[in-house]
């Protein structure tokens, strides 16, 4: 492993394979670049993301769409209420011509993943997917199976259904680098969206979305490896922390952001950093991947919530109080 800084040659390359990514995938997905950023952010980090969204935004498309830039492996879970563990980790099967088990793979053991609806699934099968988000590998009957070098989850959730969820725990949203969510695109957006119909775009048909394989499995790895090469100076770490501690002291909150809150916003800092082709990290990209960091980490008092309260509006208080440092990165 290349330990060495990443140096600024090597950052503005990563920079421009990734700039030509999200104008690819913003081709596809229109009026929704911030969200395609952050799911960028999400894969180059290494991490996994939950996308919430009403029914319609483009959440499906928007992971479909990554899928299609990627020579990798893809699978895809529909969450239901009868779902059970071992259909989305695999499961040890009886071979009668060996007369031992072999453990079949199930839809988990892809590079990416789309977890559909994660939340219509009951809390012990949302908990098959904590090791894998955690260690990247399952372990079935004592054995532990490795996943694919890209494994990456994005889940996605409707926020305004809740007969028949399971809202996800604490615990199992801690896991997830980023909360992205989604928002109705603007009126020229949507204008487009249907022009591009009106050509014979159809989203249940990705040979008509115009996304070439532009990258590999090897490529990404290579891309993650350059992430957490990049420079992130003290006084830029310290404000990471700073930002995190604040929440904790935060009246309006029942639970602040936990050290791995700290963590994800390092790395996906670092991430940010890559993608505007910079081997340093600036207080801006951390300012710019707080909110859907931590979002998702954040408990609000009962008594604020019904004061029309949210996490995002604590992150930006947050943001607000505590003093971004002040230097010359370059140097």
């Amino acid at each position: 492993m290349n330990d060495s800084p990443l140096s600024p040659d090597e950052a503005a390359s990563a920079g421009e394979t990734l700039a030509g990514l999200l104008d690819d995938l913003g081709r596809v997905v229109l009026g929704q670049n911030e969200v395609l950023e952050q799911m960028l952010v999400t894969i180059v980090a290494g991490g996994h993301a939950l996308i919430e969204g009403v029914p319609g935004t483009a959440k499906t498309l928007s992971i479909q769409t990554l899928a299609c830039a990627f020579e990798a492996s893809f699978g895809r879970i529909q969450f239901t209420p009868d779902l059970m563990p071992t259909d989305v980790t695999g499961v040890n099967v009886f071979d009668e011509s060996t007369r031992s088990f072999r453990f079949h793979q199930g839809p988990l053991f892809a590079d990416l993943v789309l977890a559909d609806e994660i939340n219509r699934a009951p809390a012990k099968t949302q908990s098959a997917l904590l090791e894998a988000l955690a260690e990247r590998q399952v372990t079935i009957d004592g054995v532990t199976h490795p996943l694919p070098a890209g494994f990456t989850v994005f889940a996605s959730q409707n926020p305004v259904e809740y007969e028949g969820t399971y809202p996800l725990p604490e615990a199992a949203l801690d896991r997830f680098l980023f909360k992205i969510t989604i928002d109705y695109p603007s009126f020229d957006a949507e204008l487009g969206i249907l022009d591009r119909y009106a050509g014979g775009f159809d989203s249940a048909d990705t040979s008509t979305y115009g996304v070439s394989k532009t990258m590999t499995v090897e490529q990404l790895v290579a891309l993650r490896a350059a992430a957490r090469r990049v420079r992130v100076e003290r006084d830029v770490r310290r404000y990471i922390v700073e930002l995190v501690r604040r929440t904790r002291d935060d009246a309006n909150l029942l639970l602040g952001a936990s050290p791995r809150a700290a963590v994800a916003l390092f790395g996906a800092s670092q991430a940010q950093a890559l993608i505007a082709g910079r081997d340093y990290v600036v207080p801006e990209d951390v300012q710019r991947v707080a909110i859907p960091a931590m979002r998702h980490r954040l408990v609000v008092s009962p008594e604020a919530e019904v004061e029309g309260m949210t996490a995002d509006a604590r992150v930006r208080a947050a943001l607000d109080s505590v003093e971004a440092p002040s230097g010359e990165w370059r140097a």
